[in-house]
């Protein structure tokens, strides 16, 4: 599994695994991920819009209808994971 870093704004970067991809009514998301295997803190981050040809931008998903939905597609495509 591949490991990325992202840019935080004025810190250092935050390097996450990637677990998986999906794309919901056009935005794109993906689930990351502390530690490559066992347990550890999960979040999913959602694609900003961003001008084409730049870098892409995520965020971490905080609405709860949002996060939950999400949490689900992700459950589904992950057979092994439960997302609390």
């Amino acid at each position: 599994m591949e490991k990325i870093a992202f840019a935080l704004a004025g810190e250092e970067a935050a390097w996450f695994y990637v677990l998986e991809q999906t794309t919901i009514g056009g935005r794109h998301y993906i689930l990351v991920t502390e530690e490559e295997e066992g347990d550890s803190e999960a979040f999913i981050l959602r694609e900003a819009l961003a001008e084409k040809g730049a870098e892409s931008v995520y965020e971490i998903v905080e609405d709860d209808t949002e996060l939950s939905a999400v949490a689900s597609v992700f459950e589904n495509l992950l057979e092994d994971i439960r997302l609390e």
